[in-house]
């Protein structure tokens, strides 16, 4: 009995993986062909008698409101050359781009067909950190000097919560999220438990789209934030249900709990030690239990409303 037992539970086991490993193999199948400009390079390599075919080539890195004494400046400056040579030593080619960019578009197009691939275009934006990524009709923008890794020195006034994703693997996750919220229908309710479900549903579609990046990563989090998250759901759940949150429509609370901050404010003495958008995690798992426990599509999970998922959840937090 034991053994029938055992030789059952591997075949679930073999036959989920194979399932998976089909999933991938046909996703892996879809033509992609990823264009990459490097405006960033270009820049770099120009001195001011380049600039007009520069401006020609890409009159949409140069608005006609601005003088070209400005340009001819910037071209020169000693700290935007710094930033440069430290973007070309990071991403001297482009092809761990082509590595981040072509299976997520793939994946992207495998769960929504009428998706198409833009022309990627890569530079530098005097690490404007709040706009690292950048979607525009058919065009990708990527701010790479936003990428130079999380304790680089031209990070060192930056927040420590923001500067910890500042890194190249967070490439592939901040695309995600851009894509993510092309598919997503808005929320009629602005109620928290709307909001949080929202980004569970975003949190989804890079479980989808980027098999092979952490949870830790598609989040945001550091793997020990993570961890944390993890072995206190129970405790989180617990605090939002006594206090009656889920339905409350007090705008304070994406401050406290789904907007990017340092911590989420429990006004506890864990504060502190909680990383921040621990309402964004919740969510996370209260769409995962609806998948998992509901037979339906990922097309109709981002038109089905809070509500709805959260009722057929049957979402029970880690103990």
């Amino acid at each position: 009995m034991i053994r029938y037992f055992i030789t059952a539970v591997f075949g679930v086991l073999l036959f989920s993986c194979n399932t998976k490993s089909e999933v991938e193999k046909e996703i892996e199948k879809i033509p992609i062909n990823v264009e990459i400009i490097r405006f960033d390079k270009a820049f770099a390599a120009a001195t001011p008698k380049d600039l007009p075919s520069l401006k020609n080539e890409f009159p949409l890195f140069f608005p006609k409101q601005y003088n070209d004494s400005i340009w001819v400046e910037k071209l020169s400056d000693t700290l935007q050359n710094q930033l440069e040579a430290e973007v070309l030593k990071k991403f001297p080619n482009e092809d761990s781009l082509r590595e981040i960019f072509e299976p997520l578009f793939q994946h992207i197009k495998y769960y929504f067909p009428n998706f198409s691939t833009p022309v990627v275009v890569t530079t530098t934006s005097d690490v404007d950190y709040r706009n690292k990524i950048i979607l525009a009709d058919s065009m990708l923008i990527v701010g790479l000097d936003n990428y130079l890794g999380s304790n680089h020195k031209f990070y060192d006034g930056i927040d420590r919560y923001v500067a910890k994703e500042m890194k190249p693997s967070q490439i592939g996750p901040d695309i995600a999220e851009k894509y993510a919220r092309q598919y997503i229908k808005i929320p009629n309710k602005r109620s928290f438990l709307g909001q949080i479900v929202y980004f569970g549903k975003e949190l989804y579609l890079k479980d989808l789209w980027l098999p092979n990046a952490s949870d830790a990563e598609k989040i945001g989090y550091t793997e020990e934030e993570f961890q944390w998250a993890e072995e206190n759901e129970a405790y989180m759940w617990r605090y939002f249900i006594e206090k009656e949150l889920l339905y409350s429509t007090d705008p304070k609370l994406a401050a406290r709990f789904v907007s990017p901050a340092p911590f989420s404010k429990f006004y506890l003495e864990i504060d502190n030690e909680s990383p921040g958008m621990l309402g964004r995690y919740l969510g996370w798992k209260i769409v995962r239990a609806y998948m998992k426990n509901n037979k339906t599509n990922v097309q109709q999970l981002m038109v089905t409303n809070a509500d709805e998922i959260f009722t057929n959840s049957k979402y029970k937090p880690k103990k």
